[in-house]
């Protein structure tokens, strides 16, 4: 706890770790069934609820996928650019990641920092095709980063960052809603008032988002629309940190992208406490550690 600022609430600080670690567990989780189709899911597995690796990626138990090592990649570029989030300085982070040939990489992630190797622009242009949830994935050191600073700085850092690889109106509205919607929970804030202050006004002014509508069994792709449309129904209607998770990934789908950015939401709203021994046990001890430690030295 030696690097951890004595000026970081103790609550603020166990919601922060309970944020990254509710990231990879969700990730860890989700990526044993991900493209798979909830009857696919329930033929092998029942209910999936336990942290067994396996998957089209051939996991170990415990491993991680490109949400969580990414995640990590941008949060080591942030606190070596002295809790600043530029543009330049994330690309190169990315593509030292990508260069250390991670488990797995989105195609847009793949093109766009293809094009930053070839350009040297960190910033990709402005495409309605670049809609994914890679950007999303990723937007938590971002968020803990800038904990307490102004909405419209929070609101740039998650641009800065996304738009090296997805430049899009839909991904931007993803990405600063999960920011600040943490925050928001880091604070202490209610899932009503978090429903209230920020899932509202995301769906009035993006009426795409609006998850009540969408059949609750169907596949989430990796489009950010129907991502964030099957997190809000788990987080907002399920309740609870393991029930949340658990409903989320047997939809199948991207899983390990919509468990991930659940536990993330679901983890800074319920803590440490909320989150299952056995799957934190399971978990890979060095992903566990990590997290662990940038939730601390982001909030300093």
């Amino acid at each position: 706890m030696s690097d951890t600022p004595a000026a970081v609430d103790g609550e603020i600080l166990a919601r922060a770790e309970a944020a990254y670690l509710g990231l990879a567990l969700g990730d860890a989780l989700g990526a044993t069934v991900e493209f798979m189709t909830p009857r696919e899911i329930a033929h092998h597995h029942g209910i999936h609820r336990e942290i067994v690796g396996g998957g089209w990626l051939r996991l170990k138990p415990g491993q991680v996928t490109d949400d969580t090592t990414m995640a990590l990649a941008l949060g080591e570029c942030i606190l070596a650019n002295d809790g600043r989030v530029e543009a330049l300085a994330c690309a190169r982070a990315f593509d030292a990641w990508m260069r250390a040939k991670p488990v797995d990489i989105g195609n847009t992630v793949r093109r766009n920092l293809i094009r930053f190797r070839n350009t040297g622009e960190p910033q990709g242009p402005l495409s309605g095709y670049d809609a994914g949830n890679g950007a999303a994935m990723r937007v938590l050191p971002v968020a803990l980063a800038t904990f307490g600073r102004p909405e419209a700085e929070v609101r740039a850092a998650c641009r800065a960052q996304a738009h090296v690889t997805h430049h899009n109106a839909a991904s931007d509205a993803a990405c600063e809603f999960l920011a600040l919607a943490v925050q928001d929970f880091l604070r202490g804030d209610s899932l009503q008032q978090v429903f209230r202050n920020r899932v509202r006004p995301l769906v009035a002014a993006h009426p795409a988002f609006a998850f009540r509508e969408r059949p609750r069994r169907e596949n989430p792709s990796g489009w950010v629309v129907e991502t964030l449309q099957a997190v809000l129904q788990s987080v907002v209607d399920v309740g609870g940190f393991e029930h949340c998770l658990v409903d989320v990934v047997n939809r199948g789908g991207d899983a390990d992208t919509t468990g991930a950015i659940a536990g993330m939401l679901a983890g800074a709203l319920y803590g440490r406490e909320a989150l299952p021994a056995r799957w934190l046990k399971a978990l890979d001890p060095q992903v566990r550690e990590a997290c662990v430690g940038q939730a601390r030295r982001l909030l300093a």
